[in-house]
């Protein structure tokens, strides 16, 4: 009685796992999505099946062959799949849409070495002579002269 209703919920399962599978084969916009759907319920509904199957059939010849069976899908199942993928990609078929991900995580922290930090600070030195020299052309005073005038505001004679 016991093993007859677990039999019967196995099987129950598989059949909806597969259904949703699916259900998600066709509503999913994209490849990749599809086959992402479907290789996780087709491997999902199909171990509930051979498994309600199992307990239906009980400690038999049969049942080391649906192990067998059993075992040849879950390992084959996703590698076919990976297979397809892959040959969707070289073929040049592109995912749709973005990714939420990305737009949702924070920026990365960026590591900065001695050298990033000597070359960020030579451009903005670089950068500070630059709006010198453009202020002071603006003004009609030549380099010399306010070469003259920072190193007098310092007190060192010229």
């Amino acid at each position: 009685m016991l093993v007859s209703i677990l039999s019967s919920l196995c099987l129950f399962i598989g059949i909806v796992a597969l259904l949703i599978g699916s259900l998600g084969l066709l509503r999913l916009p994209d490849v990749y999505s599809r086959m992402h759907a479907f290789g996780m319920m087709d491997t999902a509904g199909v171990g509930f099946l051979i498994l309600g199957m199992m307990l239906h059939a009980g400690f038999t010849l049969i049942t080391v062959k649906l192990a067998f069976i059993g075992i040849f899908l879950f390992f084959t199942s996703p590698i076919a799949g990976h297979a397809v993928a892959q040959a969707a990609y070289k073929d040049g078929v592109k995912p749709l849409g973005t990714s939420k991900l990305s737009a949702k995580s924070p920026p990365s922290k960026q590591v900065v070495t001695k050298s990033a930090a000597n070359k960020s600070a030579a451009n903005k030195s670089a950068a500070n002579k630059s709006a010198v020299n453009k202020s002071a052309a603006k003004k009609g005073v030549t380099k010399k002269s306010v070469a003259k005038k920072s190193v007098s505001k310092k007190g060192v004679a010229t």
